[in-house]
């Protein structure tokens, strides 16, 4: 039998030599672990699917579709900062979560992106785990609205809540085709919980389809970003010049002692937020999600190339009737590449019972592409 272990930081982590951390408010966040490297099973994540969490009677999501730009939009023009943050300012919110009690007892702030006219609005699930209450606080207004948790998605880090209220103003989600490095961007968010307005950074694409360790597992698919992101910027949204949003800004790269580093930042991208919204939306109506299962362990390579080992592949499994060896080093899955063993795990976290992958692996220098269809986790 496989002895699948889990072996993955909170919050903060070690990543390259330096620490990447959540860039919600300090208060949600305050313990650094170094993550060691380990035999991980792809699919183990954080020991839950993606409950939904109400405060209060929790409505269900808006049935009205997230907005989204054509596949095809060259012809819009560039815009200036200031033009970008007229666009988007009025679909960027303050997030107040607020835990009342215990060690963690404090006032939480980030950043949240309306995303349907009726009240939901997307934002990390760090800023607003472990909450008792969340607030929003809309632009131009002086008192915060009450907010209910509609789901989370610990693993993805992005959470759905809601707020009674209409007439608001959507954003408009990118063409995930339309991003390249190098494109220009623009960071609004509530950095460092300063009063007044939003703060507004500019930067480029600095790298596409990174993938860091994170306190739930793994993120991939992020877009890494020279714009100055801050505590308080968690949750907000990266946007491209047309004022359309290319991703949600969710963690930095912290400097170390024996690491010098600055403005390195990463955000959920389109092409990951997008099924994820739609999933949350589903759990919030009650249609709960299974994580895929393919069957196997991996860890990461010791001799400095990319990819993901495989250490145990469990008989019957579907890694197993798709032909996967140990020892066969994985660089991609679902199209996406494999650096190291938190990409695998993260992509097949994304699949669900049912879904065929495309899994690229070196075996005996030959590279081989495997199909495999994910099932649902066996009981132990």
């Amino acid at each position: 039998m496989i002895t699948f272990l889990v072996v993955l930081s909170m919050v903060l982590g070690g990543f390259v030599g330096a620490q990447i951390a959540q860039s919600g408010d300090d208060s949600s966040t305050t313990d650094s672990t170094e993550v060691p490297s380990t035999v991980v099973d792809e699919t183990e994540t954080s020991g839950n699917e993606n409950p939904i969490v109400p405060t209060g009677d929790a409505p269900g999501s808006s049935d009205e579709p997230v907005a989204t730009a054509p596949s095809s939009n060259d012809a819009e023009p560039a815009l200036n900062v200031a033009e970008v943050l007229k666009k988007i300012e009025s679909s960027v919110v303050t997030i107040i979560a607020v835990t009342e009690a215990g060690m963690s007892a404090g006032r939480a702030t980030g950043t949240g992106v309306v995303i349907t006219s009726d009240g939901d609005i997307l934002t990390n699930d760090h800023v607003i785990d472990g909450a008792d209450t969340v607030n929003v606080l809309f632009a131009g207004d002086t008192e915060p609205t009450l907010a209910t948790v509609l789901a989370v998605d610990p693993g993805n880090d992005l959470a759905l809540i809601h707020v009674d209220k209409t007439g608001l103003t959507p954003a408009v989600f990118a063409d995930p085709d339309s991003i390249d490095i190098g494109d220009e961007v623009v960071a609004v968010g509530f950095a460092l919980d300063l009063d007044g307005g939003p703060t507004v950074t500019r930067g480029i694409v600095s790298a596409l389809n990174r993938t860091i360790v994170s306190g739930d597992g793994a993120l991939d698919g992020l877009i890494q970003t020279d714009t100055a992101i801050s505590s308080g910027n968690s949750g907000g949204p990266l946007v491209n010049t047309r004022g359309q949003v290319i991703g949600i800004n969710t963690a930095v790269f912290q400097s170390s002692s024996e690491v010098a580093a600055n403005n390195v930042g990463f955000s959920i991208s389109v092409a990951e937020a997008l099924p994820v919204i739609e999933e949350l939306r589903a759990q919030a109506n009650g249609q709960a999600r299974t994580e895929g299962y393919l069957g196997v362990s991996v860890l990461d390579r010791n001799d400095g190339g990319l990819g993901a080992m495989i250490a145990e592949v469990s008989p019957g499994s579907p890694a197993d009737l798709a032909g996967m060896k140990v020892d066969d080093v994985v660089i991609q899955a679902d199209g996406s590449p494999v650096d190291g063993q938190p990409a695998l795990v993260a992509a097949i976290r994304d699949k669900s019972p049912g879904d065929t992958i495309k899994i690229d692996v070196l075996r005996d220098g030959e590279r081989i592409t495997l199909t495999a269809t994910l099932i649902e986790r066996p009981t132990q």
